[in-house]
């Protein structure tokens, strides 16, 4: 069920007795640039530790305590040209504790969190600000410490060098992190109450009649808030971008971009959903089985796609010396698949996986959360449980080798140990 709060402001609740917890989301969406990411990150964390009726983190954990041990928690997303802020609250349903309005504490928790930030005369808390700023960088550079996580970060800067939004990833950079201002940053929070558009979710054992009640006192600014387009679309290069780095690494890295052609609201969103099964989406993949296991030539290898971004990568973890074996290997599975070289017992058991782990989805809160999420902003592509296996069953290995030929590598990163220049 969903109630329009106000233009711009939709409600969303997801009644259900299956959890002993209550689960409440909120997300804010705007369109994602490269300078605002890192303002938004930034305002997350000064969000979640400390508000103006709780200005310490002692005094927040302590009513998170009184809530009977509530989690809270922010952080920041993308979802093609979407940033998100996310604000999240679970707590034990009163039913189970004999103490029925913790809803509405709960409810009235986030909004003296939203609503009331530790700002005066314009300026978050000037500790608090310093504080988070410097941990935020800190955390920044430490990503480049995780080998792994650079090599993925390199390979979409790479894959989307046209383009400075989508080359940055939704934390933000150091770099324009350590420009941000006390100043912008209250900016930045009154942009988000403005004009990001705005869902709360209520996941739980509650009725219509308290939802509505418990937010009856929620009032964003009266604005004009903008509807974004989600898909960001990149043409194709016809020559392959490429690029090294040199670092001290114990395993060289070896990331590779190509682009799908295919988007979450495409026809063939299913075929490809197989495709990167049988490529390197599961242990009996093509890449795992002949790259990893069979060959012995990687650490690790996998794929996994951006229906988005129409983007699928390919990540291995390898000796340096054999980077072209590896890659000309890469390539094999990929022409092979094409080629329809794979069994009907490959294609159903990637099919049962796949509905596997659609099912175990249907049972977790926050999968339910960003269903409804992309059924609201995506309408045309909702589909219920049936006809969502039905299409899954009803894929063709014809399908797939048609899915396989739209794909096409744009772009390779390799991440190699320093002194192999």
């Amino acid at each position: 069920m969903t109630i329009q709060l106000q233009s711009g402001v939709r409600l969303h609740l997801i009644s259900t007795d299956k959890y002993k917890t209550t689960r409440i989301f909120l997300r804010f969406s705007t369109r994602h640039n490269k300078t605002s990411a890192s303002k938004r990150t930034l305002l997350t964390s000064l969000l979640e530790t400390n508000s103006l009726h709780y200005p310490s983190q002692t005094a927040l954990s302590t009513k998170l305590a009184d809530l009977y041990g509530a989690s809270f928690g922010m952080d920041v997303g993308k979802k093609g040209n979407i940033h998100q802020i996310n604000m999240l609250l679970s707590f034990v349903n009163g039913k189970y504790i004999g103490e029925e309005q913790i809803f509405n504490q709960g409810i009235e928790f986030l909004h003296s969190i939203l609503f009331y930030p530790n700002i005066k005369e314009n300026q978050f808390d000037g500790t608090t600000f310093k504080l988070e700023k410097a941990n935020t960088i800190a955390y920044l550079k430490s990503v480049e410490e995780d080998k792994q996580a650079l090599a993925s970060l390199n390979i979409q800067s790479l894959y989307f060098d046209q383009d400075d939004n989508q080359k940055t990833p939704s934390f933000g950079t150091v770099e324009d992190m350590e420009k941000v201002t006390n100043e912008e940053l209250v900016e930045t929070y009154q942009e988000m109450l403005a004009n990001d558009q705005v869902d709360i979710f209520v996941v739980g054992d509650i009725t219509e009649a308290q939802v509505k009640t418990a937010f009856k006192e929620w009032v964003f600014p009266q604005t004009q808030r903008a509807e974004i387009k989600m898909f960001y679309h990149q043409d194709p290069v016809f020559s392959v971008k490429k690029k090294t780095k040199y670092e001290d690494v114990m395993q060289a890295k070896l990331n590779l971009g190509y682009q799908t052609n295919t988007y979450y609201d495409d026809d063939q969103r299913l075929s490809l959903m197989v495709f990167n099964g049988l490529f390197g989406g599961y242990p009996h993949s093509k890449l795992f089985l002949n790259v990893r296991e069979k060959e012995s030539l990687a650490y690790y290898a996998s794929s996994s796609f951006d229906s988005f971004r129409g983007f699928m990568t390919v990540q291995t973890g390898i000796d340096g010396k054999n980077k072209e074996k590896v890659l000309a290997l890469i390539n094999q599975q990929l022409e092979s698949i094409r080629q329809g070289d794979f069994t009907e017992v490959e294609l159903e058991q990637t099919k049962t996986m796949l509905k596997n782990d659609y099912l175990l989805s249907l049972d977790n809160a926050q999968s339910l959360i960003e269903r409804a999420y992309l059924n609201t902003w995506l309408p045309e592509v909702v589909d219920d449980e049936e006809e969502f296996l039905s299409r899954l069953q009803n894929v063709t290995k014809e399908d797939v080798q048609q899915l396989a030929k739209k794909i096409s590598l744009q772009a390779i990163f390799f991440l190699d140990a320093e002194g192999k220049k």
